[in-house]
């Protein structure tokens, strides 16, 4: 092989990189995702619980996350052993999931979830406090 053959094959594979870098989309990590409150504010009593996932980088909601773990109890009121149960329900937003409970007396109740985001490694995790009011 001479030089210049050598530095050919050196360029393409180099090309060849360089193009597969350009071409792969950038994941993230799970620092780059949130849980937000729709409505921060929620009734006493049989309640519906809306919360959106977002991309940090882009604002934008992330459908089709795996929700695997939810809580929520008076933690912020400094009754953590004061829960609820929680119950996954449909949601007509993508990037909005919906969670049934019983609030069962006023004051702040914290919602603790886990996710797995479709394309990446590792479990975003959100701890959100609402108000439960009359």
């Amino acid at each position: 092989m001479s030089k210049f053959q050598g530095w050919r094959l050196r360029a393409a594979i180099l090309a060849a990189v360089i193009s597969a870098a350009i071409l792969t989309p950038a994941l993230g990590d799970v620092s780059d995702y949130e849980f937000q409150l729709v409505e921060s504010v929620a009734k006493v009593g049989d309640a519906v619980v809306a919360v959106r996932l977002v991309d940090k980088r882009t604002s934008k909601p992330v459908p089709d996350a795996v929700i695997y773990s939810t809580r929520i109890d008076m933690a912020p009121d400094g009754m953590p052993t004061m829960a609820s149960a929680v119950e996954p329900t449909p949601s007509d937003q993508p990037g909005v999931y919906r969670f049934k409970t019983k609030l069962t007396m006023e004051g702040g109740w914290r919602l603790s979830l886990a996710a797995k985001v479709q394309g990446e490694s590792g479990t975003v995790e959100g701890k959100l406090v609402l108000q439960a009011k009359p």
